[in-house]
């Protein structure tokens, strides 16, 4: 099955079809989906501040990024599935979508980059603006900061005509 096939069996799944044609239920999964994006985007925000020692310079690198896991993973959590429900009822639009395929991709990259810096910085972290934490810090911003524009940009896109 091709990638065209796939999507637009997906987007033709009875589910996706109530969804994409629902007048109430997609605009307040689109809802849940940006309520989430704003507690995970702000918890990811503070510990970027937090491993920069540029705020919450009181409390140590590990409370902090202990007490924000939980929201962190639940908004995210929350999050992705809101947004898998949302790519599905569009799928067919969505596939040949650069800004959803570059959203994608550096949706990958962040999980390379939890990876990464998982040991050094955000289970054991790093004193506060050390250089690890620092740079972990600068490329969690730019790619969750890239990921939300893309984002929004899925909306403008306009396929060629052709």
């Amino acid at each position: 099955m091709s990638i065209p096939e796939a999507a637009h069996w997906l987007q033709q799944t009875g589910w996706a079809t109530d969804l994409r044609e629902s007048a109430l239920v997609y605009p307040i999964i689109l809802v849940i989906h940006l309520t989430c994006i704003a507690i995970f985007g702000g918890m990811i925000f503070a510990t970027n501040l937090r491993l920069c020692n540029v705020a919450f310079k009181e409390a140590p690198v590990a409370e902090v990024i202990a007490r924000l896991r939980p929201w962190k993973q639940a908004g995210f959590v929350i999050m992705v599935t809101c947004g898998i429900l949302l790519a599905s009822a569009k799928a067919d639009e969505y596939y040949k979508n650069p800004y959803f395929l570059i959203k994608m991709t550096l949706l990958a990259l962040t999980a390379v980059h939890a990876q990464a810096f998982r040991k050094t910085v955000y289970r054991n972290p790093a004193p506060p603006a050390s250089s690890k934490a620092r740079l972990a810090a600068a490329i969690s911003l730019v790619l969750w900061f890239s990921i939300l524009s893309l984002g929004r940009w899925i909306a403008y896109y306009e396929a060629p005509k052709g």
